[in-house]
């Protein structure tokens, strides 16, 4: 089979291999892979990011495809449904663990960008049937953490969400409030992707580059209010703000580091508001179908931004890493 391998920490060792054809065994199932999705940990992972990871290794924690051989002891699945496995294939539901971090798919062992892969079937969810192979590739990570967001953020009709990018997470979180009623404002430094998901339903949107004090603009928004849930998805060089920017009770969701790992931040108003800071790493397999579900009850259409071909891996990952997307970035396996 065809596979795209990571042979060392850049962008540049994804290169295309010819390998052998897995086999399944207990509790586990082929799939036959057509769509991948990248997240900020794909590129983590090829631009140098984390250490002592295995190499070569197959990348991609998301990817759907079908079902084309079952292993010993499966049931409940049969040859040709259609699926998406968790990226944290061992952590199947409740509390996360400390030994659910061995388990990482395309990170601490094979993902997505090949033509076959083996996963374990305790880690599929059904993919809902309107939705494309394409679509389907961006739910497992993107689509539950948005997911856990809201329903840790308890967003209801009258909840205001802010949201700080324009990337995967932050579309499929502008989807999900908006079908529980709630009101978004969304940050970027571009008043087109501003305009853009306006027309995908945002409320608001605030250009940070023209208003650097965002915060105090989300806060004239809300009468003085502030916002229930914030998805904070830069780290250091916007978390200060969002404490400011966040209600009294709200929660601030904790997804993403691009601006820095370490904070230094004022204690006070987490105290004063009773804030809830929640730290986010994914989710489980239970969760992921409580996503799907969600996705299917309310008929959201993932958003994707751009899609790559197999060969075009190495661009699918530069543009990623350019950050001029809107949604989702998808490598299509068959193209």
């Amino acid at each position: 089979m065809q596979a795209i391998q990571l042979t060392a920490p850049n962008i540049n060792a994804l290169t295309i291999s010819e390998l052998p054809r897995p086999l399944p065994g207990q509790g586990e199932v082929l799939i036959r892979q057509h769509a991948v999705s990248l997240n900020y940990l794909d590129l983590a992972l090829a631009t140098g990011q984390f250490r002592d990871l295995p190499q070569p290794i197959i990348p991609g924690a998301d990817s759907a495809g079908e079902i084309v051989e079952l292993g010993a002891g499966v049931h409940g699945w049969e040859i040709g449904e259609p699926v998406i496995p968790g990226m944290m294939h061992s952590w199947h539901a409740g509390l996360i663990r400390a030994e659910h971090h061995h388990a990482l798919r395309g990170v601490t062992g094979n993902g997505g960008l090949a033509e076959f892969a083996v996963v374990p079937a305790a880690s599929l969810v059904r993919i809902p049937e309107f939705l494309s192979w394409q679509q389907a590739a961006t739910l497992p990570i993107a689509a539950t953490t948005a997911w856990n967001a809201i329903v840790r953020g308890k967003v209801q009709p009258g909840s205001t969400v802010l949201l700080l990018g324009t990337g995967g997470v932050s579309l499929f979180a502008l989807q999900y409030a908006k079908a529980a009623g709630a009101r978004v404002i969304m940050l970027s430094s571009s008043d087109e992707k501003l305009a853009k998901v306006k027309a995908l339903g945002a409320d608001e949107g605030i250009n940070y580059r023209d208003e650097p004090e965002w915060d105090k603009r989300v806060l004239a928004l809300t009468h003085g209010q502030g916002a229930d849930l914030v998805l904070e998805s830069v780290g250091a060089a916007t978390f200060a703000k969002s404490i400011s920017a966040a209600a009294y009770n709200g929660t601030i969701f904790v997804i993403g580091f691009v601006g820095g790992a370490e904070l230094t931040v004022p204690v006070l108003p987490i105290m004063q508001k009773m804030l809830n800071i929640v730290g986010n790493n994914t989710g489980s397999t239970a969760d992921l179908r409580q996503a799907v579900r969600a996705i299917e009850v309310s008929g959201i259409v993932p958003e994707i931004d751009r899609v790559f071909a197999f060969a075009e891996t190495q661009q699918a990952y530069r543009y990623l890493q350019s950050a001029g997307h809107v949604g989702k970035v998808v490598i299509d396996l068959k193209a």
